[in-house]
C-alpha cells in the first residue's frame, strides 16, 4: 500500500473507532430494569401518552401520563366508580428540578430532569401488591443516562 493510502486507511479506522465507542457509550433506557423485574421497555412510547395531571411537591415538579389501556378507564368513570383499573394501566411520572422562568418569573417551570416513575398493573404479576408494579429510574444530567432507582 501507499504511504498515503494506509494513512488514509488508519484515518478512517480511528473515525469509526471513536464513532463505535460512541453509540456504545450511548446508553438504551430500554434495557434497564429494576429489582423485580420492572424495565424501563416495558414503557417505551410513554413520550406521547396523555397528560392526566402536574403536580408540585417540592422541590420537585411532576408530569403524570397515562397510557391509552388507563384513559379509557378514566373516561368509564374509575376509579370514582369504585371499579379497579384494568391490568395494562400504565403510567409514568416524570420529575424535574423546577425553576423560576426567566423572561416571567412568576412562573415556574421544569428545568434539569430528576427521575422517572413508572406503575403498571398487573394482577397476576404483582399479586403482593395489590397487582400493582412500581419503578423509579433515576436521571443523571452530567451523564444523560438513568440509573435504576429506589422506592422509600
Amino acid at each position: 500500500m501507499k504511504r498515503k493510502s494506509i494513512g488514509e486507511v488508519a484515518v478512517v479506522a480511528l473515525f469509526l473507532s471513536v464513532l463505535v465507542a460512541l453509540v456504545t457509550a450511548a446508553q438504551d433506557k430500554y434495557t434497564l430494569k429494576v429489582p423485580g423485574g420492572l424495565a424501563f421497555a416495558e414503557f417505551k412510547g410513554y413520550e406521547s401518552w396523555q397528560v392526566v395531571s402536574i403536580s408540585h411537591d417540592p422541590p420537585l415538579m411532576a408530569a403524570i401520563l397515562a397510557n391509552p389501556v388507563m384513559i379509557k378507564a378514566y373516561q368509564a368513570g374509575i376509579p370514582g366508580n369504585g371499579q379497579p383499573f384494568p391490568d395494562g394501566s400504565k403510567m409514568a411520572k416524570i420529575h424535574w428540578i423546577p425553576k423560576k422562568m426567566e423572561t416571567f418569573p412568576a412562573a415556574t417551570v421544569p428545568a434539569a430532569q430528576h427521575d422517572m416513575d413508572f406503575m403498571v398493573k398487573d394482577s397476576k404479576r404483582f399479586a403482593d401488591s395489590g397487582g400493582w408494579g412500581y419503578a423509579v429510574f433515576e436521571y443523571d444530567a452530567a451523564t444523560d443516562t438513568f440509573r435504576p432507582g429506589y422506592l422509600v
